[in-house]
């Protein structure tokens, strides 16, 4: 019976890894999908750009307008992150407003928290966040921490709950 135990938990730590894994890569195929879009979108505004300075030619005064077709957005334009979805390092001078809406709302969340020191799992974020409790989600909500305790939005304690970044010093007032 135990070499059963220790079977399925070891398919379970697969699992585990496999999904944090497919999380991360998602993730960061979703961050070089906004970056393609910003770069399609300059490219078309320039062709646009290029195409009214052609034809204004030597009577920039008063240039023609022309018909030009812009590419119709693709149809998954709900599911792209927005500017800011790659998590930036933290810096004294950035606030949460520069995060993507998933990232910040997990930082304002624990920003929220009394300080009790303890933090908070990955497991009880995604209850907080309104997430169904499955391993996918709670999955999900641990890598976009762990990510943030990366960039230094976060704190993470030895045991893997997760708290606010402390501040060094107090901000001097000026």
């Amino acid at each position: 019976m135990a070499s059963v135990m220790g079977l399925l938990e070891e398919r379970e730590t697969a699992a585990r890894a496999a999904v944090e894994e497919l999380q991360a890569e998602a993730d960061r195929i979703l961050a070089e999908l906004g970056v393609a879009e910003v770069v399609l979108e300059r490219r078309v505004i320039a062709r646009v750009e290029l195409a009214e300075a052609l034809a204004a030619g030597d009577n920039a005064a008063d240039p023609p307008r022309l018909e030009v077709q812009v590419p119709a957005p693709p149809a998954h334009v709900d599911r792209v992150p927005v500017t800011g979805a790659t998590v930036v390092r933290r810096r004294e001078e950035m606030t949460v407003e520069g995060l993507a809406p998933e990232y910040r709302r997990i930082v304002e969340l624990l920003q929220g928290e009394p300080g009790d020191g303890e933090g908070v799992s990955a497991k009880e974020l995604a209850a907080r966040l309104g997430l169904e409790l499955v391993p996918a989600k709670i999955g999900g909500v641990r890598s976009r921490a762990k990510r943030l305790v990366e960039r230094e939005w976060l704190r993470a304690s030895p045991s893997g709950r997760f708290m606010p970044r402390a501040s060094a010093a107090p901000a001097a007032e000026s």
